[in-house]
């Protein structure tokens, strides 16, 4: 069902996904908070009624444990990172309207009554399952505390996610040959009763709200794997003493899990931006138990929390569900992913030293790619879209307009604006509105270059320069257009771009920061006020020494064996019994095909030998499809078939380290020779 074009009467939310108070922001995750920020702007100058909320993830078993290291309380670790995230922020014009924590009274308050209202639907109950627990410290170990191998893939996991290999969430118990990551031993499986969440029971509900669904392709379609196959119930209470304790005095040492509290304050965050601005000016509970369109700027990672779970609960409690959920593509430095170990990521704090426009790296992460698609990062390639879109186009522009006016007319020309330059801007107003409706936060920051990439072919076609002699009234008409061109540059780039919005604004007589895309339309006051060029070039030289310092302090690939990180060698040998019950064999990719819903596998056709098998493999951000037909590979053919993404997967195909380095052999040994 295709819902209201916006703007709709209906008040918005635009949320982002919480940043876990653990630790420095790099670049790559501002793709999501700047592109949110650009939505709420935009919907905000279209008229509809909009809180931008977000607020910082102060619970869970990682903000527990490095609090542990830093010898403070996770509170007080906790809330310093989030001070700190508050400045970046702010730093970077991100302009939420509620800026809250999981760990305050509003959401502790709401995320009780919520669960008591899920418990008292009957949408709760008490499950015993397998709990990791380590003998030599004789404690639990929640998520992050336990390290193991997936069930489904194979590859290494944590406690509640495969984050190395098929991106899965698990449940406690699921983990194969669990380790303490306190002690380093193995640990064991018990009994113990946690709170399970029925979220089978959402079965029906979640199909067709897959459905209507709106936002990016990946967000859609990539949650259909659980949604219509086997949904599970949930586990939702954690054994760790940071958190919300469960609503409940007769269970002890019980804390509700973090996926629970956190998505929560989002409902707390608006409700406290409606408390301090009235209900008049925006009502929380219109937006979040009647008819609001919320909206979820996330990233790809937590997909499945947002589009499953989450709305499961919130249709359970009886509240609104998400509009549309837009999941991002990763941002990578020069082809390769951000590692915060091997420190290959431009921190925010760096960013802000080099003192470039935030705009600069707005423009950049909003306006680079489709919105699930990765995004490449260099400082060369930054300099290169900056100059050439921002500075040799919309600045070029904006000041050789305002330039030539403020010299050649002695009052703001009154002149109505031409068919030619009125119709381009409806275009971009109406591109705007479309940006918003079609989710696409790209179409946001194309919208001023645009208007800017026509009124230099305009000026450069009606030469005002020769015209000022010739024909001084034909002359006020380009003039006019021209300056009528450069305030709905400033108008509608606002949202991407609000620093150069301001400027050009106050250069046009303008004070007040716009409020309707109509205004695109509306003669500018004047007086007319030439100052230094909008929009600075970013200098060569300036572009070498950051790109220097960024490989200096990288830590090359060809080093990675000797860091610290580097997961140390195994202390238990095997025998070479054990080694030799691995059926390792010499096999030949013969085709791979990409798995719909699954970014980082891959499907591939393997012959070795005897036969051909059907793998699944995690190589698709490493490889293209091409290139993998035709390479010797080396495959586990006895290990047990397993099912990810709903495909079969027969074997597995072996590679090493980060970048999935598929291990061949030398010379062409036949196709099914025996590794020995």
């Amino acid at each position: 069902m295709d819902r209201e074009a916006f703007p709709t009467d209906a008040p918005a939310v635009v949320t982002c996904g919480l940043p876990y108070a653990n630790g420095p922001l790099h670049i790559g995750h501002m793709r999501t908070y700047l592109s949110g920020d650009a939505i709420s702007r935009a919907l905000r100058l279209l008229g509809q009624s909009t809180a931008f909320v977000c607020g910082s993830d102060m619970h869970g078993t990682p903000v527990s444990v490095n609090a542990y290291r830093k010898g403070v309380d996770p509170e007080t670790f906790a809330m310093g990172w989030h001070d700190q995230y508050k400045d970046w922020f702010e730093q970077l014009d991100v302009s939420f309207d509620n800026y809250g924590h999981t760990h305050d009274e509003t959401n502790q308050t709401l995320t009780r009554s919520i669960v008591r209202a899920l418990d008292e639907a009957g949408y709760i109950y008490d499950r015993e399952i397998d709990v990791a627990w380590d003998p030599e410290l004789e404690m639990p170990l929640p998520d992050r505390y336990v390290e193991g191998t997936c069930p489904y893939c194979g590859e290494t996991a944590r406690g509640d996610e495969c984050d190395e290999g098929c991106g899965r969430h698990l449940e406690p118990g699921e983990i194969e040959d669990p380790v303490s990551t306190e002690t380093g031993q193995p640990a064991e499986y018990r009994r113990r009763s946690h709170k399970f969440f029925r979220l089978s029971d959402f079965q029906d509900y979640l199909t067709e709200f897959i459905d209507r669904l709106e936002g990016t392709d990946n967000a859609k379609n990539q949650p259909r794997e659980w949604i219509e196959g086997e949904l599970r119930d949930w586990c939702i209470t954690r054994d760790i003493d940071w958190g919300i304790p469960y609503p409940d005095e007769t269970v002890e040492d019980l804390v509700l899990y973090v996926w629970v509290d956190a998505p929560i304050e989002y409902i707390s965050s608006t409700k406290q931006y409606s408390e301090r601005v009235g209900e008049g000016t925006y009502d929380w509970e219109r937006a979040w138990l009647e008819d609001g369109d919320i909206i979820h700027v996330i990233g790809r990672d937590i997909i499945q929390h947002h589009t499953v779970f989450w709305p499961a609960m919130l249709h359970g409690a009886g509240y609104n569900e998400p509009r549309a959920v837009l999941a991002s593509g990763f941002v990578n430095l020069d082809g390769r992913g951000f590692s915060t170990s091997r420190n290959r990521a431009v921190w925010i704090e760096e960013y802000l030293d080099t003192g470039f426009d935030p705009d600069y790296l707005r423009y950049y992460l909003i306006g680079s790619g489709q919105f699930q698609q990765d995004v490449d990062f260099t400082w060369s390639r930054f300099a290169e879209v900056v100059n050439t879109d921002l500075a040799n186009q919309l600045g070029n522009f904006a000041h050789r307009s305002i330039l030539f006016a403020s010299r050649h007319l002695e009052e703001v020309p009154t002149k109505p604006v031409s068919d030619e330059v009125a119709d381009e801007i409806d275009t971009a107003i109406e591109d705007i509105g479309r940006a918003l409706t079609e989710h696409t936060p790209r179409l946001l920051a194309q919208v001023p270059v645009s208007l800017a990439r026509f009124g230099n072919e305009y000026i450069q076609r009606h030469e005002p320069w020769h015209l000022v002699d010739e024909d001084p009234e034909q002359a006020a008409v380009v003039i006019s257009d021209c300056l009528q061109l450069v305030k709905a540059i400033a108008v509608l780039g606002a949202p991407v771009l609000p620093n150069l919005s301001t400027k050009l604004l106050e250069a046009l007589g303008e004070l007040a920061e716009p409020t309707s895309p109509t205004q695109a339309l509306e003669s500018p006051r004047g007086p007319i006020t030439a100052g230094d060029e909008p929009v600075q070039q970013i200098d060569e030289e300036e572009v070498e020494e950051l790109e220097t310092e960024l490989e200096a302090r990288i830590i090359p690939p060809e080093d990675e064996s000797t860091m610290t990180e580097t997961e140390p060698l195994e202390e238990d040998r095997v025998s070479i019994q054990r080694f030799g019950s691995l059926d390792l064999r010499v096999g030949e990719i013969l085709d791979a095909a990409e798995i719909e819903g699954a970014d980082e596998l891959l499907r591939l056709q393997v012959d070795i030998g005897h036969e051909q098998r059907q793998i699944v493999a995690g190589v698709r951000p490493f490889y293209e499809l091409d290139e993998l037909v035709g390479q010797r590979v080396i495959v586990i053919a006895n290990l047990e078939r397993a099912e990810i993404f709903g495909v079969e997967s027969d074997g597995m195909v072996l590679a090493a380290g980060e970048q999935a380095d598929l291990l061949t052999t030398v010379r062409d040994a036949p196709l099914g020779s025996r590794v020995t």
